[in-house]
């Protein structure tokens, strides 16, 4: 598990101005991504405060050693994900060095690029996404809208639920989210029938990416998976839930999911997010001891996240009117998650699964076990039955045409500067 080290000093500024004080970008955080600007190619870049810096640029100055040159000239971040964690390291403290130290600045500071001008895309080639469901607040809060007194299926607490999304309909936050279509069928109504999703919603995860993979037909040990986690974004995992009921039975989501799942732009590394680990949650009284495979005490101890999660809706009337976006849920990913991520990625491999590097995997929906920090809006309105009065006059049950959706994340701890996800937008438009 990555310790808190020098890059992670509280005192540590950097010589851009905008990243001392910033919300998301301090120099304790240094996120990966990818970036253009113009009709230039993608690149490789670092967020730091209000800039980019462009590593293909540093790289081509020979500010950057020699071995990570080729994989951060690239236009992804699948060939720089195939490096180890010591490497990572290594990258982090060099480049919290190259912002911080005034002696690099006059050769740095020309190749920082202003994030307002610049427009941002997937930070790698995404061949795998498989969505999980450890959330346990929402997985108990939407099964009681189907089995009041058996909400969690007898697996549940026994091993990770997840399923294999579709990689090719991940896109880069900001993307339209144009509303689906496919069968649905109303409770009172003799046949299904076909048309626009008349219950879309959201669903707010964490996105996971993972670095070095494994071979196939071998595992991940619970104890090595952590190393084998590149870093994490925000995840919206857009959900048509009138389709979802009528298709999922028997083998589980398929339209309904398939249509578009929204990233943020960012890679925050695991290694910045070392002073924010927390240990695991206690499991109630009477629950299964994780299976020995999934079991380690290190993972217990340090294996939660502690990031603050925010969901805010902004609908077309609200922007007529000038009104701010109105906060949906605050809830934190540490008190959400029944598994951690280490234990999702050695479940995901258990069975000799390869995965790959720049793989990505979703924790499913973090809601807390307060109403306030519900991660859907299926809970927030109770399938429907409790529709929620927004500023103007408006209510909701599920998205509306013209509704802007944003997932928000921040991390806070004692001794800690705080860093930022930045945000996973996306606009709802008509049925195509």
């Amino acid at each position: 598990m990555t310790k808190v080290d020098e890059t992670h000093d509280p005192q540590l500024t950097s010589w851009v101005d905008s990243a001392n004080g910033h919300p998301d970008f301090p120099v304790q955080n240094l996120p990966l991504g990818v970036f253009s600007v113009g009709r230039a190619e993608p690149r490789v870049g670092v967020a730091i405060g209000d800039m980019i810096l462009d590593l293909k640029a540093v790289s081509a100055a020979g500010l950057l050693d020699e071995h990570w040159k080729l994989a951060l000239s690239l236009s992804t971040l699948n060939a720089w994900f195939t490096h180890g964690p010591a490497e990572a390291r290594e990258l982090r403290a060099k480049l919290s060095a190259l912002l911080s130290d005034e002696r690099y600045r006059s050769s740095v500071e020309p190749h920082l690029v202003r994030a307002a001008n610049a427009e941002m895309h997937l930070p790698c080639t995404i061949a795998d996404y498989t969505d999980f469901y450890v959330g346990i607040h929402h997985a108990t809060n939407v099964g009681k809208q189907f089995r009041p007194d058996n909400p969690l299926l007898p697996n549940y607490k026994y091993v990770p639920i997840g399923y294999h999304g579709r990689a090719s309909s991940v896109r880069v936050s900001g993307h339209p989210v144009v509303r689906p279509k496919g069968q649905r069928k109303p409770p009172d109504a003799e046949a299904p029938e076909y048309g626009p999703s008349r219950r879309l919603d959201y669903e707010l995860e964490l996105g996971i990416f993972i670095r070095c993979g494994n071979e196939l037909g071998t595992a991940v040990p619970i104890g090595e998976a952590a190393d084998h986690i590149a870093g994490y974004c925000l995840l919206n995992d857009w959900s048509a839930r009138d389709l979802q009921a009528w298709e999922y039975q028997p083998l589980g989501p398929f339209l309904a999911k398939n249509f578009l799942t929204s990233i943020s732009p960012w890679v925050v590394t695991s290694e910045a997010l070392a002073p924010f680990r927390r240990p695991m949650p206690q499991r109630p009284e009477g629950d299964p001891t994780p299976l020995p495979y999934l079991r380690d005490d290190g993972d217990q101890l340090n294996g939660a996240l502690g990031v603050g999660l925010e969901v805010t809706l902004l609908t077309a009337k609200m922007r007529e009117a000038g009104l701010p976006p109105y906060v949906l849920s605050k809830g934190e990913a540490a008190s959400a998650m029944y598994w951690s991520a280490a234990q999702i990625v050695t479940h995901h491999a258990s069975n000799g699964c390869n995965l790959q590097p720049g793989d990505l995997i979703g924790t499913g929906t973090l809601s807390t076990a307060e109403e306030t920090g519900l991660g859907s809006l299926l809970e927030i309105s109770q399938g429907g039955k409790r529709p929620i009065e927004l500023p103007g006059g408006e209510t909701r049950s599920f998205l509306e045409d013209g509704d802007d959706l944003t997932l928000l994340a921040r991390c806070n701890a004692d001794g800690a500067v705080g860093i930022g996800f930045g945000s996973c937008t996306g606009r709802v438009l008509p049925a195509a």
